[in-house]
């Protein structure tokens, strides 16, 4: 007895689009973000890992799953969230736009649409300060992510006699949440301080530009962006 006749849609599997844990097995991501994190550390830099990759890609998720985004487009955004330092591998300067091109190869290996890896590579490209901009939903979102991540445990020098202002204004940071209010339509930085150990404007001297473009950000969804720090409503 012959076998029964399949459809089309029974012969061939549905293709599925990747997602977060695909891109965070590819051994390029695995490499790339272990060598970004190595190479920004040996200019300086705070910490650019897995840490940051993680809380970058599940703060950009939220941030859309609350304001009523697609699940889809919210995974889009994680995906962006967690890809978007890779460039620092290659180098610091422009690392954004190297970090877009980086990240189209592997999306484009994994089987992604070319729709959804333009959606990421705008996002990643437009993300840094002073020149990116909220260019969609999922660009906005990496920018209020990546920008919300200032705690002290992102600091690699040993030495706090060495500080320098980047160091000191993330370790006297010991608490940052961003909160989202979809009835409200805000969206609130909060962060708690040690002033012990950094002024309120020193946070300000070298984060004014990120708060800039998280305002923008979150206008671009249709939010306020505010900034509490200690309990007080600066912004």
């Amino acid at each position: 007895m012959s076998p029964p006749m399949q459809t089309p849609e029974e012969a061939v599997p549905a293709k599925v689009a990747p997602g977060l844990e695909d891109v965070k097995r590819h051994p390029a991501v695995v490499a790339f973000i272990e060598k970004a994190n190595e190479y920004t550390g040996a200019i300086g830099f705070t910490e650019h890992g897995v840490r940051h990759a993680n809380l970058t890609a599940s703060i950009a998720y939220n941030i859309l799953r609350r304001l009523g985004a697609t699940e889809r487009q919210a995974q889009l955004a994680a995906i962006a969230g967690y890809l978007h330092d890779i460039g620092n591998m290659v180098g610091r300067v422009n690392h954004e736009h190297t970090g877009a091109v980086l990240a189209g190869g592997i999306l484009e290996e994994l089987g992604m649409e070319p729709l959804e890896r333009a959606v990421i590579m705008g996002a990643i490209g437009n993300h840094e300060e002073p020149h990116g901009e909220p260019v969609s939903p999922v660009g906005a979102a990496v920018i209020l992510s990546d920008k919300s991540d200032v705690h002290r445990t992102r600091v690699r020098n040993p030495d706090m006699t060495t500080f320098d202002i980047h160091d000191r204004v993330n370790y006297a940071v010991e608490h940052s949440f961003l909160r989202v209010d979809e009835k409200g339509k805000t969206i609130t930085l909060e962060l708690t301080i040690d002033t012990s150990l950094s002024q309120v404007m020193e946070y300000f001297e070298i984060f004014l530009s990120r708060m800039v473009m998280c305002r923008r950000a979150a206008e671009f969804l249709g939010c306020e962006f505010k900034l509490q720090i200690n309990g007080v409503k600066l912004l």
